[in-house]
């Protein structure tokens, strides 16, 4: 995390449960709570007009699934952390939410206090997962478990190809860099600013598993993302 405390703002239906991790919020240091709602359509809106720097999202929502909210952030708000926060430990929903754009995925197991303490991760741009959710992901890339880390597929608005999911908007980055563009032409050409285009790079380089934009567009090419 930054210096400044991270904006961040829930998305709970169970009102013990989103009260419980809104006062855990206000009780860390390196957060500040700005709102919170109860299901998918509050919680759009909530997202769209308070713009905060971390959501923290159910995927079980009044109204529709919290991989709606996931992945509206996702293209809306590029520089907000997304982390569910779920009962749902099953491999399906783990990757479904991962490949939608959430950065961590943490179990309502203990308070809700030591649940927020897990996002401690974010200060060393970590991916805050609970320990069985580590495990599961692990698992399933070792040599002779299942197949690789496969992302589930997503709406519409991404464009799928093997193993990852990209958004609309990151593609259309990758492309450009793939043709020689510079991270300060990209802006002018899409008319975004240099810290949106940034932000966009580095989800690119989570779901591809990459650290650089050379690795990236040859990782890129080689899944027939780009030309």
């Amino acid at each position: 995390m930054n210096a400044a405390p991270l904006r961040t703002a829930l998305v709970e239906d169970d009102a013990a449960y989103r009260a419980a991790l809104a006062s855990a919020v206000m009780g860390a240091p390196g957060l500040d709570f700005v709102g919170a709602a109860s299901d998918l359509g509050d919680g759009l809106a909530l997202m769209r007009r308070l713009r905060p720097d971390l959501l923290l999202v159910d995927l079980q929502l009044p109204g529709g699934s919290g991989l709606t909210l996931i992945q509206a952030a996702a293209e809306e708000l590029p520089d907000c952390e997304v982390v569910v926060v779920s009962t749902l430990g099953e491999e399906d929903s783990v990757l479904a939410a991962l490949a939608a754009g959430a950065v961590g995925y943490l179990l309502k197991q203990g308070s809700a206090g030591r649940l927020v303490e897990q996002l401690e991760a974010l200060r060393e741009d970590g991916a805050p997962l609970s320990p069985v959710i580590a495990r599961k992901l692990l698992q399933r890339l070792a040599p002779g478990g299942r197949a690789s880390l496969r992302q589930a597929s997503l709406a519409p608005r991404s464009s799928s190809v093997g193993e990852v999911s990209l958004s609309d908007r990151e593609l259309e980055i990758l492309q450009l860099i793939a043709m020689g563009y510079s991270f300060e032409e990209i802006t002018r050409q899409l008319g975004l600013t240099l810290n949106t285009v940034a932000t966009h790079v580095k989800r690119c380089y989570r779901k591809l598993q990459v650290h650089s934009k050379l690795q990236a567009v040859n990782e890129a090419r080689r899944r027939g993302l780009v030309p």
